[in-house]
């Protein structure tokens, strides 16, 4: 399955023009729906719902947000704040024969994005940053993945006490 990876950097030009990473081009037309015959796929784009960045993707992003939404009861308060939260603020945008996209004015402002667009893969989807909140974002990731490493590391050696790996505690509650 494709994946989106990397981070990008490009330039925002005054009409809201960005150009998309050639390796995620690449991704969203492999995930365009069959049939379309070399028509530009569209990205499905709205904001991160935890921060001050763009979440993006193609159609594998719109199927994920379908099966969230099927879990959830029809009618439910929790299916229809879900759908309000991802869905009515999509906005769905097309990408030009040179590989941009126009991103709207409430989504650069959402994000702060003025000048320069930080692209971030994460598997599935892809995040659109400014370059300097992304930079904050990172440092933050990488500090929490070096305190937590450790317990990473601990979860994959078998035999050891309370990581439900085989260890002494498993034998104790019978698992």
């Amino acid at each position: 399955m494709d994946r989106f990876v990397s981070t990008f950097t490009n330039r925002l030009d005054a009409k809201g023009r960005v150009s998309i990473p050639a390796p995620f081009r690449a991704v969203l037309e492999r995930q365009s729906s069959v049939g379309s015959h070399g028509a530009q796929p569209s990205i499905y784009c709205y904001p991160a719902l935890d921060a001050a960045a763009l979440d993006a993707g193609g159609e594998s992003l719109a199927v994920t947000i379908d099966g969230l939404l099927a879990g959830l009861p029809d009618y439910s308060d929790e299916r229809d704040e879900l759908s309000v939260a991802l869905y009515g603020d999509v906005q769905l945008l097309s990408i030009d024969g040179d590989g941009r996209i126009v991103i709207p004015e409430s989504l650069r402002a959402h994000a702060g994005l003025e000048t320069q667009v930080t692209f971030v893969g994460l598997g599935q989807k892809f995040q659109i940053w400014a370059p300097e909140r992304f930079e904050e974002r990172r440092a933050r990731a990488r500090e929490k993945v070096r305190q937590t490493r450790k317990l990473f590391a601990l979860n994959q050696r078998p035999g050891v006490a309370g990581t439900g790996a085989g260890g002494p505690d498993d034998a104790a509650s019978g698992t």
